[in-house]
């Protein structure tokens, strides 16, 4: 993490005390979050972000700031604290009230509270395990991204113990839902002429994030489809491709998938991935003011 985060609209040292047990959120785990990446001092489709943002907390009952541009603000001033012009951007809705151990001393109902750091080094290609049951596809708050993220940390950190880099989840039907913090993406058809780009639809129970939407909705690529589709693990064997994208990956390339034999071709994963950088440049070109020199 930087030096400096964002509380409540004001920037403040990482070694300051100003947070307190009594929050109902911090103990609980009762907030929304959302990570952006950072390129040239701009954070990257925050009007996805924000909406996402306000539709899990409607959900989850989280008082949410009412302007999202206000909060944008506070951003790029965060980001020019830290000097963090390309880097990763954690956003939280931290709720205070509620519960049996609400503390004495809370007097706002919400706390905003940003940081950011560098962006990780995930390296070239992803080896993944698989586990079963990871997802509830028909819980009222699957998709939610919500602070109660132990159960990701903790399948994350055992698979880095076990010299993986990822888990695929599966639901409780069985069916590939996505991973602990990225969805997946399979390739049908060797011929690119027609070739199918496919992720599990959100009834998959997995979360909407922002990098597939992009995919999905404004990259068009001759003899490439990106659409949804219900996938099994037989469906990643049989594919021609696999990949993850999420906010700080972009899109990586899968290398193995613990129990499954699948190919590592990546030509369609290239192709898409040189079109998301290009939709980024345009993103970035329309809304950057001067970044200074590193």
């Amino acid at each position: 993490m930087h030096r400096f985060l964002l509380y409540n609209g004001e920037i403040r040292d990482t070694a300051e005390r100003f947070l307190s047990p009594g929050q109902t959120g911090l103990v609980n785990g009762w907030g929304v979050f959302s990570t952006l990446r950072v390129y040239d001092g701009v954070p990257f489709c925050w009007e996805r972000h924000w909406p996402r943002m306000r539709h899990d907390a409607a959900r989850l009952r989280v008082p949410m700031p009412p302007d999202g541009a206000a909060v944008l603000a506070d951003l790029h001033r965060l980001i020019e604290a830290n000097g963090a012009w390309n880097g990763v951007l954690r956003v939280m809705v931290v709720r205070n009230r509620g519960g049996m151990f609400e503390g004495p001393a809370v007097t706002n109902d919400f706390d905003v509270i940003a940081f950011s750091t560098n962006v990780p080094p995930w390296g070239k290609a992803m080896k993944l395990g698989v586990i079963p049951n990871g997802r509830h596809a028909a819980s009222e708050f699957a998709g939610a991204k919500i602070l109660s993220w132990s159960e990701n940390l903790t399948r994350y950190e055992r698979a880095r113990e076990q010299g993986l880099d990822e888990v695929v989840l599966l639901n409780e039907r069985g069916e590939v839902s996505e991973c602990t913090s990225a969805n997946i993406f399979a390739v049908q058809g060797a011929d690119l002429n027609q070739a199918r780009v496919l992720t599990p639809p959100l009834s998959s129970g997995c979360l909407p994030g922002v990098t597939r939407a992009v995919l999905l909705g404004e990259i068009r690529l001759s003899g490439l489809t990106v659409e949804e589709r219900v996938l099994f693990p037989s469906d990643l064997e049989a594919a021609d491709e696999v990949f993850l994208a999420s906010t700080t990956r972009e899109l990586l390339p899968v290398a193995s998938i613990e129990g499954l034999r699948i190919r590592s071709g990546q030509v369609a994963r290239d192709r898409l991935q040189q079109a998301f950088s290009a939709y980024i440049e345009s993103y970035v070109a329309a809304r950057r003011g001067p970044v200074p020199a590193a």
